[in-house]
């Protein structure tokens, strides 16, 4: 089975803004409705998962994740629309530059034993 894997990685200045694993955190945090949720289903620390969101949140205009307070039904987190809009973005973007490279790669492939 022949395997080509493309990773796309977003950097502003010198930091990652974006990329596979922080595209899958977004995706936990929609699933799970909280960070910590979120980082217990993918195995990380609930540090680390903060550490991200603040790095994303940071890296772009507006936030992609917000936190809500607890209370009487506890807090949670949620991906905004623009952050929504970026996880789609970058989804899309993915899709297509695999398909691409796929289709540049066939020739290559063939010559493999």
């Amino acid at each position: 089975m022949v395997l080509i894997k493309t990773k796309i990685q977003i950097f502003n200045n010198d930091s990652s803004a974006f990329g596979p694993g922080k595209a899958l955190l977004l995706v936990a945090i929609l699933n799970h409705g909280s960070i910590s949720a979120a980082a217990k289903s993918m195995k990380m620390s609930y540090r680390r998962a903060w550490d991200l969101v603040t790095a994303m949140n940071d890296s772009f205009k507006e936030p992609l994740v917000i936190t809500k307070t607890g209370g009487s039904h506890g807090g949670g987190a949620e991906v905004t629309v623009f952050g929504n809009h970026v996880l789609s973005t970058y989804q899309n973007a993915l899709k297509k530059s695999e398909c691409f490279i796929d289709a540049q790669m066939s020739d290559l492939l063939k010559l493999l034993k």
